[in-house]
């Protein structure tokens, strides 16, 4: 007879659903952005997607370091070691502030050189440096905040996580509605009103986790906020993971952000189709993102906990309940994709041209939930490097699968977006071999 999973269906849950209140913050960032500007125009629409992917290549950095954190977190916590928590928090703070000072300062004096480069629509890179001139600041604010959510996923302790991004949401949709059309007495800013508006939006989550960490966790129980000295170390052992973290994140999203720079070459009409259905696919895959960092969080707590033989069974307990979230969310929107894609949009014949690939983006939600999980516990092992050469290698076949599908034979826009399948496919199928081939048990 099989032996009782350590982790629970209920534990599993309750790791989970404020992790996709997490994930739902940058998401409602994204949704909001892209509905206030569909109604403002497509050259606008298209400039905050690619302002803000480009945005997003930045941030995925210091999320993957946080990322790092979190698994040393989580490992710690198996081991019942609780003291080392709180100075592997105040190592990853320092040298976040830092990494974010880095990437501003590359934002603030390359963004207009490279994008000259990439757009080529005027009217698109005009909106997009406007929207990136306000947008930039956020980088210092959204790295403590992926650092604080890395701390709480890793001590499985996830409730101001929901705060948050409540709290983020509230603020942003107040700041988009009054600065992008000047409602409220505040100035008319377009679409470099939707990049201030995200930023306050940032601001207002760095805040509401320094006061509830100060008010509500037993940070002494952890060592959090001693400051006992730095320790070159300890801040090597965190590098030594997240580094090849933070170059899977640059290789993945940055590749997402060719696949729209190769869209872009299409027109500023794909574009604005791409827009929409980016938003829908994040919208659809906020749950698979938060299971797969559960899978991440559970399989280094059980390493730690010297239960290797649970993983695999732990991982399918996952698998069963991220789909039994995703497909009633797929269910409405496969039923109402014309009003679906209408939310972002008055034009009704863009609206129209959006639905073939909204559903083509439906299927690479359910192959993505699967492969994710699997990707995500190769990094919860620690062996995060081989995450870095298993994505790398992927991406390669994704981008010159887009290039083909944009230059070549110039594929109708939803059949660009079956990218997203040959993604998931080849993520799940390397994540297999490698679960099935490489000693991960051993030296955990």
């Amino acid at each position: 007879m099989k032996t009782q999973l350590s982790v629970s269906n209920k534990e599993i849950w309750q790791i989970t659903y404020p992790i996709i209140f997490g994930n739902l913050a940058q998401t409602i960032i994204v949704f909001v952005n892209t509905v206030f500007l569909g109604h403002v125009g497509n050259a606008e629409l298209g400039a905050a997607m690619m302002a803000g992917l480009y945005y997003l290549v930045f941030t995925t950095i210091t999320q993957g370091f946080a990322v790092g954190v979190q698994i040393m977190v989580a490992r710690r916590l198996g081991e019942n070691n609780l003291k080392k928590i709180g100075p592997l928090f105040e190592h990853g703070f320092f040298f976040t502030l830092l990494l974010g000072a880095i990437l501003w300062c590359i934002m603030h004096f390359c963004t207009d050189v490279f994008f000259q480069h990439i757009i080529q629509s005027p009217a698109i890179y005009a909106s997009a440096l406007q929207f990136m001139d306000f947008r930039q600041w956020g980088i210092f604010f959204v790295s403590v905040n992926y650092l604080f959510r890395s701390l709480y996923i890793g001590l499985s302790n996830t409730k101001i996580i929901t705060i948050t991004t409540l709290m983020m949401a509230i603020v942003n949709i107040f700041f988009d509605y009054s600065l992008i059309f000047g409602n409220l007495g505040l100035p008319q800013m377009g679409v470099a009103g939707a990049g201030l508006s995200s930023v306050l939006a940032e601001i207002t989550a760095t805040i509401v986790f320094f006061v509830y960490t100060l008010a509500k966790l037993p940070y002494k129980q952890y060592d959090l906020f001693q400051f006992l000295g730095f320790d070159p170390t300890l801040l090597k052992s965190v590098l030594k993971i997240s580094l090849p973290t933070m170059f899977q994140r640059l290789v993945s999203f940055g590749s997402w952000f060719l696949f729209f720079a190769m869209i872009e070459h299409l027109g500023e009409e794909s574009m604005a189709v791409s827009g929409i259905v980016r938003s829908v696919y994040m919208l659809c895959t906020i749950s698979v993102f938060a299971y797969s960092a559960t899978a991440n969080t559970v399989t280094s707590r059980l390493i730690g906990a010297q239960k290797e033989d649970e993983i695999p069974r732990t991982l399918l307990r996952i698998l069963k309940l991220s789909a039994l979230t995703l497909f009633p969310i797929l269910l409405l929107f496969a039923i109402f994709p014309q009003q679906i894609a209408s939310v972002y949009t008055d034009d009704v014949a863009l609206a129209a041209q959006s639905v073939p690939a909204l559903f083509t983006i439906y299927v690479g939600a359910i192959l993505l939930t699967i492969a994710m999980i699997y990707f995500e516990f190769v990094s919860g092992t620690g062996k995060t490097f081989f995450a870095l050469l298993l994505e790398s290698a992927v991406i390669v076949f994704y981008v010159f699968y887009i290039y083909l599908a944009t230059h070549q034979f110039h594929f109708a826009i939803q059949w660009v977006w079956t990218s997203e399948w040959v993604y998931s496919v080849l993520i799940l199928l390397f994540s297999l071999l490698f679960m099935k081939f490489y000693p991960w048990r051993k030296n955990g």
